[in-house]
Formats: C-alpha cells, structure tokens, sequence
C-alpha cells in the first residue's frame, strides 16, 4: 500500500496488478474491494488494470459488438458510466442477506413464534415452551439451508466466483438468519409458562452448534442434504420418546427428554464443544465452498 498522509492509503501497482491478474489471496483481495467501495481514484487503476488483462480485453471486445449492434437511441444507455463509488453500506447488507430475509423463511419464523403464544395462552396448551424448545434449533438450521446455495440464489455461479462469494457470504446470511431466529423464539419462550420444560434461553448453543454443523456438512453434501441430516437428526432425539408415552404424557416425556438434552452444565459443555468442532471443520473445509454440492 501507498500511503498520502496518516490517514489516506491507496493500493501500490503491484497490488492492483496482483488483483487483475487473479494472484492476490483472497483476503486481500476484499481489502483492496472494500477500499474501492471510496476511493474512486483507486477504482480507476484497478479498472485500467482489468482492461488490461485476457479477461479484461475480451469483455471489451464483447461491449464493442453490443454499442455496434445496438440503435442510435439506446447508445447513451450502454454507453461506459464513470467510475463511482460503491453502493451504501445498507443496500450492501441487505444484498448480502439476501433469501436470509426474503421468501417464505421469515414468515414461517414468525409463524413458530405466534403459534407458540396462540398455543400457550389461547389454546391454555401447558407444553407449549416445550414444543417450540424442540422446533426452536432447526429454525436457523432450514434459514441456513433456504439462504444459500444453487437453489437459493439465481446469481450463485456469478457470486460464488467473486471474493465476496463463498463461505464468506455463507455466514453472512448465516449470521442473519441467527440474528432473527435468537431473539425472537427465545422471547416467545420467555413469555410462555414453563411447565416443567428448560428454560427459555436454553436452546441457543444448541441452535448455534446445529446451525454451524449444516454448514460444515454442507461442503460435503450441500446445504439442503446437510440440513436435512442435523434436523432430522435433533428431532429425533428430542422426540424419540413422545410416540411410546401413555395418553396424556406425551408433554411430560418432551420436557424431560429435553431436559436431559439441554439442562445442565454437561449438556451446555457438549453443545459449545460440538460449536467448537464445527467451526474449526468449517474452516479446513473452507475452499469446498468455492464448488458447494448442487443439493
């Protein structure tokens, strides 16, 4: 980097060369874009730079054929806008969330949250905590599944070749997915009667564990394969007692086996340690998310 004075840097020749040519290592290469994002005098080199590779001259040749073709009329709408600074921070953010925000994920979270309360208070049903603390931790698992991937987003080939794309906007949209999911059902619990079951709070290490668990199976599998295995996996084990409990004991056999799974000091200590090894597995399978399974 070059710097001007304390305060103001601007990338060095090779630098802007290195990200032409494809060279530089990724992270660098979201330094030098988010610096772009305002410095449109940067912004100009890099762009002079591009031009200036195979890549760069192909495209150009490519937008030539497209202003020969195109009428008189429609020129001024092709023509070559000046380099400006990049899009706010918000509408940045808001792309990056992408389906996390969008589509029918939201409304089903807000559908576990009000079904819970019409259960709880309006149906006077006593298991209500206990049945949203068994649905609570696949809620983010099926926002992970739904935000990214093939399926999830038309631009995923165009996204997923570019820095920003990858397992980096993986937890982009995993983060917002948590962000929705946490506070919300945790304080739907909170306003439910207990009735035996943990407390309200209880389900987040397991919702964070599970939610980064379909991430790192996802390199394998791809996110909706991955989410379907550690969802599936969870509700049976929560809900494995429940069919074989004599009538009117179903809610009692939910808390207690939701208890032996999230109550206590072991039980915690096991979910941040599966957080713990999903996360370090997450980030050795870090370059698999440049080619994620199509399922």
């Amino acid at each position: 980097m070059t710097r001007g004075n304390a305060s103001v840097w601007h990338a060095c020749d090779d630098l802007v060369a290195r990200y032409a040519d494809g060279s530089l290592p990724e992270p660098d290469a979201w330094s030098l874009e988010k610096h772009l994002e305002g410095c449109t005098q940067c912004a100009v080199r890099v762009s002079r730079a591009v031009r200036g590779t195979a890549p760069g001259a192909l495209l150009a040749e490519v937008r030539e054929a497209v202003l020969a073709a195109a009428p008189p009329a429609a020129l001024p709408l092709v023509a070559a806008p000046a380099p400006v600074p990049g899009p706010p921070r918000a509408a940045r953010l808001l792309w990056a969330a992408g389906p996390a925000v969008r589509g029918a994920w939201l409304p089903a979270v807000l559908l576990v949250a009000l079904g819970a309360m019409a259960l709880g208070f309006g149906g006077g049903f006593h298991g209500a905590r206990a049945l949203l603390l068994a649905i609570a931790p696949v809620v983010p698992v099926a926002g992970v599944a739904l935000s990214y991937g093939p399926h999830a987003d038309p631009l995923y080939e165009v996204v997923a070749a570019t820095p920003a794309g990858g397992l980096r906007l993986a937890l982009t949209r995993t983060a917002v997915v948590l962000a929705v999911c946490l506070p919300l059902l945790t304080l739907t619990g909170l306003l439910l009667p207990a009735s035996g079951a943990p407390a309200a709070a209880a389900w987040l290490l397991p919702g964070l564990a599970l939610s980064l668990a379909t991430l790192a199976l996802a390199s394998f599998t791809g996110c909706r394969t991955a989410a379907g295995v550690t969802a599936g996996g969870w509700l049976c084990a929560v809900l494995a007692p429940v069919p074989a409990a004599p009538g009117g004991e179903a809610t009692r056999r939910l808390a207690e086996q939701l208890s032996r799974c999230l109550d206590g000091a072991g039980a915690q200590g096991a979910w941040a340690a599966a957080a713990v090894l999903s996360a370090a597995l997450l980030a050795a399978r870090r370059p698999a998310y440049d080619r994620l399974p199509r399922r």
